[in-house]
């Protein structure tokens, strides 16, 4: 990962909102989430929720798709464990056997 991605990444992340939709996403698994039940369970205005996902669609995190007139929202998990293999890479001193594992999604 080049770090002006993983810079991105993390400023989409860098906000209440959309950490909190990210990790909504997360939870839900590749089924997703509609984009009128994530606004429900989160208290987001449509308008503004539309704004956090597209900033979040845009640094790779999230993915959507068509079904019937829903968008359907969903975490790019590959986007995501290659943005914490950017952030671990190093990890331990480069002593990969003193962190702890850690599974991919």
């Amino acid at each position: 990962m080049k770090v002006e991605t993983a810079v991105e990444a993390l400023a989409a992340l860098a906000q209440e909102s959309r950490l909190a939709v990210f990790r909504l996403l997360v939870q839900a698994g590749q089924e997703g989430v509609a984009a009128g039940a994530i606004a429900e369970k989160l208290g987001i205005q449509p308008a503004t929720l539309s704004f956090h996902l597209k900033t979040l669609a845009h640094a790779g995190l999230v993915k959507s798709r068509t079904e019937g007139r829903f968008v359907i929202y969903s975490a790019n998990y590959p986007e995501m464990d290659n943005l914490v293999n950017y952030l671990t890479e190093n990890c331990c001193a480069g002593d990969a056997t003193q962190c702890a594992p850690r599974k991919l999604c």
